[in-house]
């Protein structure tokens, strides 16, 4: 969609669960930034051919390469086989090697169809996507390669999953042991200090410093935070949910023994279940984070599936 916020030439593709959004950038060489689910791949390749006409994508990007934002990534390559396809320059390798350990697919349980990249997102660099360019900055944090795109001229900030208006993502730094609560924080500074007219998340609509919207989600986020650094097992907590609920969504439906074998294989659940609840088993562990999903309708279960909820 187009935006008031945003100069004409640029676009964004706003998705729900369990994509990110897509960010178009028109020009001479059309850009796109995030791709998102696998799930979605088809839905992703058509909006996108309609928001660009006649013109092929010349390049596809990357904020970071978690299954959300990265998930469309194979299918825009077939249908636009001349696009060259960038990111983040720590996970350039893995990319390359399909390394599905280091890309956290196989520790999360989810799924991405296999893509090449030949270009490299290198923080202090500075890049051209459509008509404008774009300083790239490291954003550790939520992802500990990720990286986010600033254009100075208009104040525009693409931030991946950064910064969202109302929210905060899961902390995978603090999970894997890689950084704590502060890497997060350390980016929402350097974001303040770049002081971004706009902010154009990976999830929700862009939104404005004119608006207030930016310094509120720069006190939401920081309130959460402060929050997760005395509770942390409230964090892990609220990890396993996510994951069990992203899960779902991709799944909608699954037999019973389906959905306990994935609880059971998906390695990040014993790590968050040692970060939360070492006091018990896992087993039952699992159960006190199951059951509210249940209870709440965010899951629902008949006598052979499990399904997501609302």
């Amino acid at each position: 969609m187009a935006s008031s916020l945003l100069p004409a030439d640029m676009h964004v593709m706003e998705r729900g669960w369990l994509s990110s959004n897509n960010i178009v950038c028109l020009g001479d060489a059309p850009a796109v930034i995030d791709t998102g689910h696998t799930k979605h791949a088809a839905q992703t390749v058509t909006l996108l051919a309609k928001v660009l006409g006649d013109q092929p994508l010349a390049t596809i990007a990357h904020t970071h390469l978690h299954s959300d934002h990265c998930g469309g990534t194979a299918a825009l390559q077939a249908a636009w086989p001349d696009a060259s396809t960038w990111v983040p320059v720590e996970s350039l390798l893995y990319v390359q090697t399909w390394n599905k350990d280091a890309l956290t697919f196989d520790g999360t349980g989810q799924r991405c169809d296999p893509f090449t990249a030949s270009d490299a997102l290198i923080p202090g660099n500075t890049v051209r996507f459509g008509n404008h360019h774009w300083e790239i900055h490291a954003a550790p944090g939520h992802d500990a390669l990720a990286i986010l795109l600033f254009e100075p001229e208009h104040g525009l900030l693409i931030s991946g999953d950064a910064m969202w208006e109302s929210s905060v993502g899961v902390i995978f730094q603090h999970i894997d042991g890689s950084g704590g609560f502060d890497t997060f924080t350390d980016t929402l500074a350097l974001i303040e200090r770049l002081s971004p007219r706009v902010v154009i998340p990976g999830h929700g609509a862009p939104f404005s410093r004119d608006s207030g919207a930016i310094d509120a989600a720069f006190a939401s986020a920081r309130k959460r935070i402060e929050y997760y650094k005395d509770h942390p097992a409230q964090h892990a907590l609220h990890a396993a949910k996510v994951m069990i609920k992203y899960q779902m969504m991709d799944f909608e439906s699954v037999p019973h023994a389906g959905f306990e074998a994935w609880l059971n294989a998906m390695p990040l659940l014993p790590v968050l279940h040692k970060q939360h609840r070492p006091d018990v088993g896992f087993g039952e562990w699992l159960d006190l984070i199951v059951e509210p999903l249940f209870s709440k309708g965010m899951l629902r279960r008949n006598e052979t599936h499990v399904m997501n909820g609302d």
